[in-house]
């Protein structure tokens, strides 16, 4: 991590880590990932710099805001975004068509999973304010991944704050370890969901079909 944001953290405690987290959530790129942000703040907790409990709800709060004004923005205001696109946007039109296809398909348990995996999460609110998924919808969704993602990197690096110094020199190894996790998990579950849906359509054919079998 470098150092002048570790600085910059230390000076400004809960302040710094909100901002970051925030400005990163609304789409703009900063040099440390929030997934190691997080970690690194669940060891400032550890270490009694920080307190655990805060450092939990301003994480919370500054990605579930992020994640509803990025939403927010395509939401009401996407076509014309898109008919102006940058070229440092990350995400080409035909990617974001793609990846809304997708969406729309699987509906709000793809939003969900999208929600909870690293490097895409983030573009998952510029997608769903495109579809126009209503805010009751997606708010919800935010918030309550937005625990889950907070909880799990905070109390991680909460966890490995005896051994920081060792972790340190393996950070990018950790942060792929946990996106395959999450990842892995992900498609344990979409295949589950899926299954219970093929069955469950495959239930209703024969329900359907059954009065002409007699």
């Amino acid at each position: 991590m470098p150092h002048e944001f570790i600085n910059y953290i230390n000076q400004y405690g809960y302040l710094a880590i909100f901002v970051l987290i925030l400005i990163q959530e609304i789409g703009i790129p900063t040099p440390i990932p929030n997934e190691l942000l997080m970690l690194f703040s669940g060891y400032l907790a550890y270490t009694g710099a920080l307190k655990l409990y805060f450092v939990l709800l301003i994480i919370i709060s500054a990605d579930f805001l992020g994640a509803n004004i990025l939403y927010s923005t395509f939401y009401f205001f996407g076509p014309t975004i898109l008919s102006h696109k940058p070229k440092w946007f990350p995400l080409s039109t035909e990617k974001i068509n793609k990846v809304s296809a997708k969406i729309a398909n699987g509906g709000l348990w793809s939003v969900f999973l999208g929600r909870i995996t690293p490097f895409i999460r983030g573009y998952i609110s510029v997608i769903v304010g495109l579809l126009h998924i209503k805010p009751k919808s997606y708010v919800p969704i935010t918030l309550i991944t937005a625990c889950l993602v907070t909880c799990t990197y905070v109390l991680l690096g909460h966890l490995l704050g005896p051994y920081w110094e060792q972790v340190a020199a393996k950070l990018t190894t950790i942060k792929y370890t946990v996106f395959f996790m999450v990842v892995l998990i992900a498609c344990i579950l979409a295949i589950r969901y899926f299954y219970r849906k093929k069955a469950k359509r495959a239930a209703n054919v024969t329900e359907e079909t059954r009065p002409f079998n007699n």
